[in-house]
């Protein structure tokens, strides 16, 4: 038998999905939110993809989870294909289904590989740092299982506690499984909100690598607290470039009602099964709300249908691959004294009193 191929290729956000926003010959402009490099068009097999991005070195299968991937993919493209003809609102289990889709493509990309290992490397620095330079050998030989020489636990130490902490690469199967996991977990998040199909015609939506947006609430008077899906006023997700989802706060409902009120559980069950869902004419307004939470939401690119550059938002961040740090302690500078006192030491660097 010949040697199976394997798919080299791995996208983060599907081909299926970047052709709603592409032409009929599947080309999408691509606009770098690195100010120095050019837009482009390209075909849609060639962006938001990286080679071997999900391969399982040494599995029976090595792209096995690209091949479940495409088969959430499909079911998902069929129910927006539904959608774009006009079957709204969804079945419980179609929302169900591209409740998870979403929340997949929330957690799928490189920037949730990137912030999991930046994470790591700071909990390592301050687990190493607050320690000692003393006692780093005892923290080789408890978490890297060797006993290092002078030098080495120098080196280990030099790079642990320089800022950022030590380079850290999570293993794709650590990254699959993060990935699956929290998919399950915000999925929930996004059923249980009211949705909005949003349809336009002479106004256009864009998407980007990180196509799932979170939106603040306008009153917000506490701007420097994060938003998560949990917290969220809206969360917005262009499903092509004349179709918008946005799925608003269940809350601006609930709280109508008293607390004991047996009108809040039917409601919650009306919110599940779509029964509150609703379709709109994009104005401008929300074409605006849309466009500007997208580009916000971007880590390196943005795509659009060539004819629709004009919808990009004027002002853009630099890119990056990082959404979530953590400052404070973490950041902290170590001269090699401990941070605890003698007999108090912190249990991670495996010292004795």
């Amino acid at each position: 038998m010949g040697k199976r191929n394997v798919a080299k290729l791995h996208h983060f956000v599907p081909q299926g999905y970047l052709r709603g926003f592409a032409t009929e010959q599947d080309r999408v402009t691509v606009f770098p939110l690195d100010s120095s490099r050019p837009s482009f068009t390209a075909s849609v097999k060639n962006v938001a993809a990286q080679t071997h991005f999900h391969k399982i070195p040494g599995a029976a299968e090595p792209d096995g989870f690209e091949k479940i991937l495409s088969g959430v993919e499909g079911e998902a493209m069929a129910i927006i294909r539904r959608m774009e003809a006009g079957e709204y609102p969804l079945t419980e289990q179609d929302r169900m289904s591209l409740s998870y889709y979403l929340a997949l493509q929330a957690v799928r990309g490189p920037d949730t590989r990137k912030t999991i290992e930046r994470l790591q490397a700071k909990m390592v620095r301050v687990e190493v740092g607050a320690g000692r330079r003393e006692n780093v050998t005892h923290w080789i030989k408890k978490n890297l299982g060797f006993d290092a020489n002078e030098a080495q636990a120098q080196r280990i130490w030099d790079e642990a506690t320089q800022p950022g902490g030590p380079p850290i690469t999570i293993s794709i199967i650590d990254h699959i499984k993060h990935m699956v996991e929290t998919a399950e977990y915000l999925a929930k998040y996004l059923v249980t909100r009211p949705w909005s199909l949003i349809r336009f015609d002479r106004r256009s939506l864009i998407t980007s690598d990180a196509p799932v947006s979170l939106i603040r609430n306008p009153n917000d008077d506490e701007p420097w607290l994060g938003v998560g899906f949990a917290t969220a006023w809206g969360i917005s997700f262009p499903i092509t470039r004349k179709l918008g989802l946005l799925m608003s706060n269940p809350m601006a409902i609930i709280d109508r009602f008293d607390a004991g009120d047996p009108m809040i559980q039917e409601v919650r069950t009306a919110v599940v099964n779509g029964r509150l869902d609703r379709m709109e004419s994009g104005t401008t307004a929300m074409e605006r709300l849309f466009n500007e939470h997208t580009a916000d939401s971007a880590r390196e690119y943005i795509y659009c249908h060539p004819d629709d550059q004009r919808f990009i938002p004027d002002e853009l961040h630099e890119p990056t691959l990082i959404n979530m740090d953590a400052g404070g302690f973490m950041d902290a500078e170590f001269d090699g004294k401990p941070w605890f006192p003698e007999g108090a030491r912190s249990a991670a660097d495996g010292s004795k009193p």
